[in-house]
């Protein structure tokens, strides 16, 4: 998805090198805030891309967020947007997934209701079931503790949460980094990272990425190429091989994201 224009969106196949940019999505180019999820039918071949966008309602003071999702359809090569929903106290942000066919997004607080605990909140939405006559807050989850940020991916087919946790006193400084499940609407943690490798990751807010598939989670930070990964059966912690990216400036991030490589799927 383009980052200057959010409307301009691009599938492509890294195998086959195949790709191609998608009719253009609905909900304005330029929202304040916005998540891109893709999920793919193993029989079938078609594919789904989900949008949300969130824009501020104009003169509230970040009081009243418009949020849309936005879904286009392999199969029938269209866009459809079968929700919209002004949060109240909520804003969006950059984090959705697909998973079994619900969009899981992770909304924060705007502290104008007095809601700073918990920061951020997860909130589903069956793709399948089209309804736009439903308050997505009503079936809203908290998350397990507080946050600085999280980080959601879908490993094989389990909603699984990389977070920053942050302090009790300080909410915006983060001191430590855990993983949580989702199962039946309760998050189980899974393990929180060892602190001899939290430290180098910086403590201010939001200092990681985060991506995974099949049973590997990749965690790196913001300032360095390195990856630490998580092994979900095992429950082991170790270093990947040394990246051949190097910075070129103090300030450079870097980000990333997993596929599974699969001949089978065309765009």
């Amino acid at each position: 998805m383009d980052s200057e224009d959010r409307s301009r969106i691009f599938v492509c196949n890294p195998i086959t090198r195949d790709w191609k940019r998608l009719q253009d999505a609905p909900g304005g180019k330029h929202p304040d805030y916005s998540a891109l999820a893709i999920s793919v039918d193993r029989k079938s071949h078609n594919y789904t891309v989900a949008v949300a966008k969130c824009k501020q309602v104009p003169e509230e003071d970040y009081y009243q967020w418009d949020f849309s999702i936005h879904v286009y359809e392999s199969q029938s090569k269209s866009w459809v947007t079968p929700f919209n929903e002004i949060l109240v106290g909520w804003r969006g942000g950059d984090e959705c997934v697909i998973c079994n066919g619900v969009l899981y997004y992770l909304i924060y607080s705007t502290g104008v209701l007095g809601n700073l605990e918990p920061r951020h909140c997860l909130v589903m939405y069956e793709l399948s079931g089209r309804s736009s006559h439903m308050s997505l807050m009503r079936m809203a989850i908290p998350v397990p503790c507080s946050l600085t940020c999280g980080r959601l991916m879908n490993l094989k087919d389990r909603l699984v949460m990389v977070g920053g946790i942050g302090k009790h006193d300080r909410p915006g400084i983060i001191k430590g980094i855990g993983i949580w499940e989702l199962c039946d609407r309760q998050w189980q943690e899974v393990v929180r990272m060892p602190h001899k490798l939290f430290q180098g990751f910086g403590e201010f807010d939001d200092v990681f990425a985060s991506s995974g598939t099949d049973d590997l989670i990749y965690i790196q930070s913001f300032g360095s190429p390195a990856l630490l990964t998580f092994g979900m059966s095992q429950k082991t912690w170790k270093w990947s091989a040394r990246s051949p990216v190097t910075k070129r400036f103090p300030l450079q991030l870097f980000t990333g994201f997993c596929f599974e490589p699969r001949l089978e799927v065309t765009s």
